[in-house]
């Protein structure tokens, strides 16, 4: 079963979306985490079911890291994407808080060629947990910000509050 709640915080309105095991109230897996105006974000489809309390562990988590109390996530993700992203995604769950690397230290990460760095950009900007999966965390080579599907003030503001600019 799909679920859903918005949670308020400084970069906007967030949707949460989660999977839960059909009619059980127990732990959910988040699905996706979007920030208002993201490009290829997710938009609540008929037959979800609205449940904050589903999410108030992701929440909190949530707070605490904006609030500068947290710097990782213990939160279950649900599985998706193709082999490929997840290895990039895995990638990016290793950089450390406050931390920067460039597209193509993922990219050798993950055992892809230089001629790959636009292949990993393409993974790392269908990352669909914003935030908790910390691509914003990835630039470029000259440490300049290149690309964040909710736009580069967001990832600025969050590279400010992991002070990693």
């Amino acid at each position: 079963m799909t679920v859903y709640a918005y949670v308020d915080g400084p970069l906007g309105r967030m949707l949460l979306v989660g999977r839960t095991a059909a009619g059980e109230a127990g732990p959910v897996e988040l699905v996706s985490l979007s920030l208002p105006g993201q490009k290829g974000g997710a938009a609540v489809e008929d037959g979800w079911r609205h449940a904050p309390e589903a999410f108030e562990e992701v929440a909190g988590q949530l707070e605490e890291y904006f609030a500068g109390r947290r710097e990782d996530f213990d939160i279950p993700f649900a599985d998706g994407g193709t082999e490929f992203q997840r290895r990039v995604w895995r990638a990016l769950e290793e950089i450390p808080y406050g931390s920067t690397v460039s597209y193509g230290d993922i990219a050798r990460k993950v055992g892809s060629s230089g001629a790959a760095v636009r292949a990993v950009g393409t993974a790392i900007g269908r990352n669909p947990l914003l935030v908790v999966r910390p691509c914003h965390r990835v630039v470029g080579a000259d440490g300049s910000l290149r690309g964040y599907a909710a736009g580069l003030e967001r990832k600025e503001r969050l590279l400010g509050l992991e002070r990693a600019m």
